[in-house]
């Protein structure tokens, strides 16, 4: 599913309202774009066609493959299961250190939509065909396809798979509410701790992340784990990478997983050099010193703190290295050792 061919195809959008004069304004992300007749929304996916606005990429799936569940990164949902993962064109950020810019941003760098269209019931048959436990809506921001993940979504309940995103978290309530009776597990990138960061490298705002966080952990049954990619002069002092520890434990839950992923140059950050290991060791300490119960270090296979210990009586519970899972030591989802319950869904 790669295709150039541009998109004539369109979906009618869901989470939006008429205003006057033919204007619309999007309600599924936190821009709440107001659209004229004939323009486009800021993620380049959504246009207001005669007063009624549509979604363009419901027919642009650019990606769809068989992943472990732990890329996305989820290891407390499904672990060791499999997960059916599509992404359709865009997004609603410009992040300058994007590693899927090339379908994230191609909408708005190359005016394309590159895809091609694929109807709810093949991707649910293709999960089903290679024995994945779920469906990812992932790689781009799901928020912005969020008419053709409902239609995957809702029909894979039926078929009892679960349904996950990977997600900048920059969706509204009321996407969130929409999407609750489908989503199951959501990993969250929390880039950063500043406005300036999300104002200067993603073109967006951190306050409307954290209120989609805080909404999650405390109103929603959708488990949620969180990523900080963390990168060299930027969000990686002690300072920042604290608040965000802090953040999650106050705010989130000290059971909720904090993944520290290691970047890699890319985009239009290729002269940012990677992270040191040693940057992501004091991350993890700093997770550990706000009471985290699970850090992990991401991107750095086999650098270690990729497994899954009983915080209560620190016996290995899933032993990882990479996406590979060896020792699974849970029993009904708890410690064999001491009982406790592991935090997380769908444990097996």
């Amino acid at each position: 599913m790669g295709g150039s061919a541009m998109s004539e195809k369109v979906q009618q959008a869901v989470l939006w309202k008429v205003l006057e004069n033919q204007q619309v304004q999007c309600h599924l992300c936190n821009f709440r774009c107001r659209i004229a007749d004939g323009e486009l929304g800021r993620c380049q996916v959504r246009r207001n066609i005669d007063g009624k606005l549509y979604s363009l990429n419901y027919h642009a799936v650019c990606s769809a493959q068989v992943d472990p569940i732990e890329k996305k990164p989820l290891f407390h949902f499904q672990p060791g299961q499999r997960s059916f993962s599509i992404a359709a064109v865009g997004c609603n950020f410009q992040c300058d250190f994007c590693q899927n810019w090339q379908i994230s941003q191609s909408p708005r760098l190359q005016k394309q939509l590159r895809g091609g269209s694929v109807t709810p019931q093949e991707v649910v048959s293709q999960a089903k065909a290679y024995q994945c436990g779920s469906i990812a809506y992932t790689y781009t921001e799901p928020t912005v396809f969020m008419e053709l993940a409902a239609d995957c979504g809702r029909l894979a309940r039926q078929e009892k798979l679960a349904n996950v995103f990977v997600s900048n978290g920059y969706m509204t309530i009321e996407a969130l509410e929409f999407a609750s009776d489908f989503l199951d597990a959501i990993n969250v990138d929390l880039k950063a701790f500043t406005e300036d960061f999300y104002h200067q490298r993603c073109k967006a705002s951190l306050k409307p992340v954290l209120d989609s966080l805080r909404h999650i952990a405390r109103q929603t049954d959708i488990w949620l784990e969180l990523t900080t990619l963390v990168i060299p002069g930027l969000n990686d002092s002690d300072e920042e990478l604290k608040q965000i520890a802090e953040f999650i434990a106050g705010e989130l839950g000290q059971h909720v997983p904090w993944h520290v992923s290691r970047f890699y140059p890319n985009f239009e950050m290729t002269d940012t050099p990677a992270t040191p290991a040693e940057t992501l060791a004091k991350a993890y300490e700093l997770g550990k010193g706000a009471g985290l119960h699970y850090i992990y270090v991401g991107n750095m296979p086999g650098f270690g703190h990729e497994s899954t210990y009983c915080q209560k009586c620190g016996e290995l519970l899933i032993e990882r290295t990479g996406y590979h899972i060896g020792q699974f030591n849970l029993i009904d989802g708890a410690c064999p050792g001491c009982g406790e319950k592991m935090a997380g869904k769908d444990l097996g």
